[in-house]
C-alpha cells in the first residue's frame, strides 16, 4: 500500500505551524490552510488582537487569502485545514465561499450553539478529528499561560 505524502494529517500539521506562530504572538492558537489539488493556496492565523479586529479569524484570513490567489470567491474545489472546529461567524462564510471541504482538529463543543453541518453549504464535506490531541494541547497550554 502506498502512503500520501499529502494527507489530511500532512495538511493539518501546516495548519498547526500556523497555530504556532499565532501562539509566538499571543494570539489564540488557531491555525489554517487552503489546499487545491493538493497545494497549499493560503496560510493563515488567528490575528484579532494584532488587527484589533474580531473578524480576523484564521479562517477568514485564508478565505480572503485563497480568493486573491485564484481569483474568485468561490473555493467549492478547496479544502479548509483548520486546527479548531470553526465557530458560527467562520461557518457562515464558508458556506458563502462554498468551500468544498472543511477537516479541523480540535471540536469547540463549549462555544457550539448550532451544529456545524447546519450551517455549511449542502455540498461542503466535513471531517473532524485529525491530530485533534495536537490542536487540543496548544489551545490547552495557551490559555493555562494566561491564567498564569
Amino acid at each position: 500500500m502506498e502512503i500520501d505524502p499529502f494527507d489530511d494529517a500532512y495538511f493539518m500539521r501546516q495548519a498547526l505551524k500556523e497555530a504556532n506562530d499565532a501562539f509566538d504572538k499571543d494570539e489564540v492558537p488557531i491555525g489554517a490552510v487552503i489546499v487545491l489539488n493538493q497545494q497549499i493556496i493560503a496560510r493563515a492565523h488567528n490575528l484579532t488582537e494584532t488587527l484589533n479586529d474580531v473578524t480576523a479569524h484564521a479562517e477568514m484570513q485564508a478565505f480572503t487569502a485563497a480568493a486573491d490567489f485564484i481569483g474568485g470567491k468561490y473555493l467549492n474545489e478547496c479544502t479548509l485545514y483548520v486546527t479548531l472546529e470553526p465557530c458560527n461567524m467562520c461557518t457562515g462564510a464558508s458556506y458563502w465561499t462554498q468551500i468544498g471541504k472543511i477537516v479541523y482538529g480540535a471540536s469547540d463543543k463549549d462555544r457550539k450553539k448550532v451544529e456545524l453541518k447546519d450551517l455549511l453549504h449542502p455540498k461542503t464535506k466535513i471531517v473532524g478529528g485529525v491530530m485533534e490531541d495536537d490542536c487540543k494541547d496548544l489551545l490547552q497550554l495557551f490559555f493555562e499561560e494566561k491564567r498564569q
